[in-house]
């Protein structure tokens, strides 16, 4: 007589809710650290209800979607759902709307920090709404460049976080659209995001530094010498994932730079 064996348990689909938990860990972990032994990938898999090693698999079967992981000769696996690559071609949509309803999703499961987890300030509800979904997306754009740029300069090399800040290539006002989109970002020094952000400094097209002559004929100012000058020509420091867009940057040495 054969023994009798149990099925073999079905896995539970992926709910939105931990899929959009998954693409915002994708967004804010470094490339190498999506492994079930990362801390932050054991928290959020516990509250999930989910495995470590499961998260870590869903994560790496997010990067098959990314192209400039995949572009970069990197592979994630590829077993990423018909669910993944819609939430993908969502958040590639409306960042604003994925940074939002992320947040939402983390806050559901206990993931959100007491800083994101604030009251927005005073205000009637339509400015209090606004206000925290502002205070969302620029979190969410500022943690997604700390990622991409493994917290450093992508100029400098500077990895003090308190004297970095995330750049905007069009500037927040100019494009609503691409306000959070991390390729129309770069990690810049306070003192190199200033000088990008008055048009003293841009990016060319292979993404070597560009500076105002304004700034390189300035040779009796030593420190605009030492800090700014020098960088001319200089390669930036590229992101693991989201690569800064060329056309973004076009608009930025049209629009801004001041050559």
């Amino acid at each position: 007589m054969r023994p009798v064996t149990s099925p073999p348990a079905r896995r539970s689909p992926w709910s939105r809710d931990q899929l959009l938990v998954a693409l915002s860990l994708y967004c804010r972990l470094p490339f190498g650290r999506l492994h079930y032994r990362n801390p932050e990938i054991v928290r959020a898999a516990q509250a999930m209800g989910r495995t470590p090693s499961a998260l870590a698999m869903k994560l790496v079967n997010l990067a098959s979607l990314d192209p400039d992981i995949t572009d970069s000769g990197r592979k994630g696996l590829t077993n990423a759902s018909t669910n993944d690559r819609a939430l993908w071609a969502d958040m590639r949509e409306d960042w604003e709307r994925f940074a939002n309803e992320s947040q939402d999703a983390l806050a559901a499961f206990g993931l959100a920090t007491d800083e994101e987890s604030a009251p927005s300030p005073a205000g009637d509800g339509e400015d209090r709404l606004v206000m925290r979904k502002e205070r969302i997306g620029q979190r969410f754009f500022r943690d997604t460049l700390l990622s991409a740029y493994d917290g450093r300069c992508c100029v400098t090399g500077l990895s003090n976080p308190h004297l970095l800040t995330a750049s905007h290539i069009v500037p927040w006002r100019e494009d609503r659209r691409n306000r959070l989109n991390p390729a129309n970002g770069l990690l810049l020094s306070a003192l190199h995001d200033r000088a990008f952000d008055t048009g003293l400094m841009s990016v060319a097209d292979d993404y070597t530094v560009l500076v105002s002559s304004s700034v390189r004929s300035a040779t009796e100012d030593r420190f605009l010498a030492t800090t700014l000058s020098s960088c001319h020509g200089r390669r930036i420091k590229l992101p693991t994932k989201f690569l800064p867009d060329q056309d973004l940057l076009a608009y930025h040495r049209r629009s801004v730079f001041r050559g």
